[in-house]
């Protein structure tokens, strides 16, 4: 998948790559950079993927969950973001997990073309809907979703890593 998205009068070419296990330390390589430089917006902790926490079975088996998908997004050759897909037992309705785009490819349409991958991805499976937890206060994200059309559940998710906040649902109708 090979997109081209302009930044002003400069175009940069966005590539978004589907994974597989064998792609692991790519995959590992953004999730490290993601856990450290937005702690806040995740429920892992850094220290979680490192020390005993960093095998490469471990990071193969997060890329190989039944029914998921994994894309990276690639700016102008370099690793620039990433997001998944993963498939929701309880009420049908995938998840995106793990998006993060780096702070040199924000602004850039990366984070657009990684959740239209997964939107595209979600229908393929049949869903009707996607949803996300995404951390109160994370305002950039969240208003990267309300652009994308995701809307508040009104639900809470997880409680964070910090024993205080809690992740807030958002859900977008495909």
């Amino acid at each position: 998948m090979r997109l081209v998205a302009s930044c002003g009068s400069l175009s940069r070419v966005i590539e978004l790559r589907v994974l597989t296990p064998d792609d692991w330390r790519l995959w590992r390589e953004l999730r490290l950079a993601a856990l450290g430089e937005a702690a806040y917006a995740f429920g892992s902790r850094l220290s979680d993927w490192q020390g005993d926490g960093d095998r490469e079975e471990r990071w193969r088996a997060r890329l190989e969950i039944p029914g998921s998908c994994n894309i990276v997004a690639m700016l102008d050759g370099q690793p620039a973001g990433m997001a998944s897909g993963v498939p929701d037992d309880e009420d049908g309705v995938p998840e995106l997990i793990s998006m993060w785009v780096s702070p040199a490819a924000r602004g850039r349409g990366t984070g657009d073309q990684l959740m239209g991958a997964v939107e595209q991805w979600a229908r393929e499976e049949g869903a009707e809907a996607v949803k996300l937890a995404v951390t109160d206060g994370n305002e950039n994200a969240i208003a990267l979703y309300r652009r994308s059309g995701f809307r508040d559940t009104g639900e809470l998710g997880d409680l964070m890593p910090d024993g205080v906040r809690r992740e807030k649902i958002m859900v977008k109708k495909l």
